[in-house]
C-alpha cells in the first residue's frame, strides 16, 4: 500500500468514528429520559419534556390547540392533553403524545362534546370533563370511543378525580361554586321485578356548594375528605365524603387560589394562586388547616405536580417557568425556564 493511500485511510477512518460518537451522542440526546416531567405551554400550544435531574428541556412535541391538562398512561408511553378552548368552545379533541418517539398520534375525538379540560386515566379508560355540555365523560382507550357521559346540570364543570374502583367520581364546577360527588350505587327495583334488576346500579350525582370560583380540588389519600380551592372567595372548603356536606371554610392568603393538592402521606397540602402579588403558593397543615409556610415565586402559578423523593412542581404561568420545592426542607430547590404560560404538569415513569 502507498503512503498516500494508508494516511487516506486512517483518515477516513478517523472521520468515520467520529460521525459515529456524534450518532450515537445525537440518539442519546433523542431520547426521553425516564424518568420525565412533563410541562404544558399553554401559550405556545406545545409539551416540553424535561430531564428531572439537569431541569433541562430535552424536547418538544406539538399539544394541540389550547392544551390545558395533561395525564399519562400507566405504562408511561402516552401522553393525553385536553384541548380546552373556554366556555362554548368549539374544541372537541385530546391530543394523544407519544413520548417514547416525541410525536403527535392521531387525536382522540369527543364528537358533540366540547371543551375538554380535565382528566383522570383509571383502569384503561380515560376520563375528562366537557364544559360546554355541563358534563363528564368516558373514553375507551382500547376501542377508541367514548362509551359513558354524565351531566352535571353545574357551569364550567372543570377538573375531575376519579377513584381506583370507579365507584366515584368528584367533579368541580367553577361557575356555578360546587362540587359534583357521582357515586355508583344501587338503583331502587320496580315492584316485582326479578331478582337480576336488584343488582342494578346508577348513577347518583350530589352537588355539594363550595365558594365562588371553585376549581382546583383534590380528594385526600384516605378518601374521606375534598378539599377544594375557591379562587374567587381566597378560601378553602373541606367537604366531608360520608355526609356530602361541607364541614369547614377558611382563608389562604394565596391570591386568586388556582390548584390545590394533597402530599401523598395526606399531612400537608399545597395551594397555588394567579394572583399577582403576595404568596403564590402556601403549603398548610392537615390537622390544624393553619398555613405553614408560603412562597412568593413572582407571578400567579397553576399547575402543581407531586412527584417523587419529596419534590413539587409548580408552574408558574406568569413568569414562564415552572418551580421545584424541596418539601422536606419547604425551600425552592431549582427553576425550569420553559415556553409561554406552562399550566398542566405530569410525570412520565416507564414501566
Amino acid at each position: 500500500m502507498r503512503s498516500s493511500d494508508g494516511k487516506a485511510f486512517r483518515l477516513w477512518r478517523a472521520l468515520a468514528g467520529s460521525w459515529l460518537v456524534l450518532a450515537m451522542a445525537l440518539s442519546a440526546a433523542a431520547q426521553t429520559p425516564a424518568p420525565a416531567l412533563l410541562v404544558l405551554e399553554k401559550a405556545d400550544n406545545s409539551l416540553a419534556i424535561v430531564d428531572p435531574a439537569s431541569l433541562k428541556i430535552v424536547g418538544r412535541v406539538p399539544a394541540g390547540g389550547d392544551p390545558h391538562e395533561i395525564v399519562v398512561s400507566p405504562d408511561g408511553k402516552l401522553a393525553y392533553i385536553s384541548n380546552y378552548g373556554g366556555l362554548d368552545s368549539a374544541l372537541n379533541t385530546i391530543t394523544v403524545v407519544d413520548l417514547a418517539n416525541r410525536k403527535a398520534l392521531e387525536p382522540l375525538s369527543l364528537g358533540a362534546l366540547r371543551s375538554p379540560h380535565g382528566l383522570d386515566v383509571v383502569g384503561g379508560k380515560l376520563y375528562f370533563t366537557v364544559e360546554t355540555n355541563k358534563a363528564f365523560g368516558r373514553y375507551d382507550l382500547s376501542s377508541r370511543s367514548v362509551d359513558w357521559v354524565l351531566g352535571t346540570g353545574q357551569d364550567r364543570t372543570h377538573m375531575i378525580v376519579v377513584n381506583p374502583v370507579e365507584d366515584r367520581i368528584v367533579t368541580s364546577n367553577v361557575s356555578s361554586g360546587t362540587l359534583s360527588i357521582a357515586e355508583l350505587v344501587p338503583a331502587p327495583p320496580p315492584p316485582g321485578a326479578p331478582d337480576q334488576a336488584r343488582l342494578r346500579k346508577t348513577w347518583q350525582i350530589t352537588t355539594v356548594p363550595s365558594g365562588r370560583g371553585s376549581e382546583g380540588f383534590d380528594v385526600s389519600p384516605t378518601g374521606d375528605q375534598i378539599w377544594a380551592a375557591n379562587g374567587l372567595d381566597n378560601t378553602i372548603t373541606i367537604i366531608d365524603i360520608q355526609s356530602k356536606k361541607a364541614v369547614s371554610t377558611f382563608p389562604t392568603s394565596v391570591g386568586h387560589a388556582n390548584r390545590l393538592k394533597f402530599t401523598p402521606d395526606g399531612k400537608r397540602v399545597l395551594v397555588s394562586g394567579l394572583g399577582s402579588g403576595g404568596a403564590n403558593v402556601a403549603v398548610l397543615d392537615v390537622a390544624t388547616r393553619k398555613e405553614i409556610k408560603t412562597f412568593d415565586l413572582g407571578g400567579g402559578s397553576a399547575g402543581i405536580l407531586m412527584a417523587p423523593a419529596g419534590r413539587v412542581y409548580v408552574a408558574v404561568s406568569a413568569k414562564d417557568k415552572v418551580v421545584v420545592i424541596d418539601l422536606g426542607k419547604l425551600e425552592v430547590a431549582g427553576t425550569i425556564p420553559t415556553g409561554k404560560g406552562p399550566d398542566g404538569l405530569a410525570w412520565a415513569q416507564a414501566k
